[in-house]
């Protein structure tokens, strides 16, 4: 099959999400789709929260990535580099089973999906995902771990461009002054810096249905404390688990809008929800389970320097077990506005077990639900 297929996207009405149980709404419960493979682009209806409206590479071809080989200044057809740098909206599969071991960054432009479904493809061992100044990106369906810092050196971002990059950080995904990006149902561990890091006024960001585990600092929303420009961050974080071996910032928020629903917290060393700069966080149907440690019960942890009363961070419907205790703070309402597209059902945080069953990547068959 060639590197970019010359089989156009079926436009179709049908919207059937990977993995579906409509009594909950929630696209990542009852696998129920036996024809996912024939309409992979169906998948683009799927998101909930503030990124309902990304589309990634819904209205382009089928890029096939056949090898896992990766040269950052001159890319060859059949590489994922080679897709994620086209400047005409893609959707980016995988031919069979492969580890990429990238040589720098992955630097996505806009329009893109990368869908793992139907191989299990690992992003490991090199710099890894960069998501920046661009929009309409969806992450689903794969691995990324043991990511490392990328090395000062020259790096293609389009066809047309290769530019002179500084290194990177060794976060797995790094989004950066960016919009309308889904990651849903992939496996992140074991990063040199961040798993998902959120930053520069990036906004209308969903991260759901992922498995995260062994890693320090998962999840970072907002630059730094001055960065006032992330005052319009609006991402909803849901249905994901947050597995063994974490310590803190599940997430960490600063100044921006956090809706972190149906999550399962199996431990953290430190803390699960923190944040520093004034950030809104509604915490609403998570399953909160405290670590052995007495000293580490608190669900929550804010840096301030001035106070963090009037902060509006809320817990609702959330269960806490093994004497994890979540403080409140602030007045008046805080849930989201989301638009009547972006609205989903939030589940009691009884119901989380079950809700997140299926994070982290689904093993599809052709011809098989999924």
């Amino acid at each position: 099959m060639s590197s970019i297929d010359i089989v156009r996207l079926r436009r179709t009405t049908v919207s059937s999400c990977p993995v579906r149980k409509a009594n909950l709404k929630n696209p990542a419960v009852e696998r129920s789709n036996p024809n996912w493979a024939r309409n992979r682009q169906a998948l683009a209806n799927c998101a909930v929260g503030f990124d309902k409206d990304a589309i990634g590479g819904k209205y382009g071809r089928i890029y096939v990535v056949t090898t896992s080989s990766d040269d950052p200044t001159n890319p060859k057809p059949g590489t994922l580099r080679y897709g994620v740098i086209q400047t005409q909206p893609l959707w980016i599969v995988f031919a069979k089973d492969m580890v990429i071991t990238l040589k720098n960054e992955l630097i996505m432009n806009s329009f893109k999906t990368i869908d793992g479904r139907g191989a299990k493809v690992e992003i490991a061992y090199g710099p890894c995902i960069t998501v920046q100044g661009v929009s309409h990106v969806i992450i689903h369906g794969i691995s990324i771990h043991d990511c490392k810092p990328g090395k000062s050196g020259m790096v293609r971002s389009t066809l047309n461009h290769v530019g002179h990059r500084l290194g990177s950080d060794g976060d797995s995904i790094s989004i950066f002054a960016s919009s309308h990006v889904w990651v849903d149902h992939c496996f992140l561990s074991r990063g040199a810096d961040g798993l998902v890091d959120i930053t520069h006024a990036s906004t209308a960001v969903t991260v759901t249905n992922n498995y995260f585990s062994q890693h320090d600092k998962v999840m970072l929303l907002g630059h730094n404390d001055k960065f006032t420009a992330d005052k319009i961050m609006k991402v909803t974080i849901a249905f994901n688990r947050f597995g063994a071996g974490l310590i803190e910032r599940m997430p960490r928020v600063r100044f921006g809008y956090a809706h972190v629903a149906n999550n399962r917290y199996d431990e953290w060393k430190m803390y699960a929800i923190g944040g520093s700069a004034n950030p809104t966080i509604l915490s609403e149907g998570n399953y909160f389970i405290a670590p052995t440690n007495p000293d580490a019960k608190q669900v929550t942890k804010r840096e301030a320097y001035g106070g963090w009363k009037n902060w509006k961070w809320r817990s609702s419907k959330d269960v806490l077990q093994n004497g994890a205790y979540f403080i409140q703070s602030g007045w008046g309402s805080c849930y989201p506005m989301y638009t009547r597209t972006q609205k989903f059902k939030v589940s009691p945080g009884s119901m989380v077990p079950s809700l997140t069953s299926n994070a982290g990547p689904l093993r599809c068959i052709v011809g098989k639900a999924c």
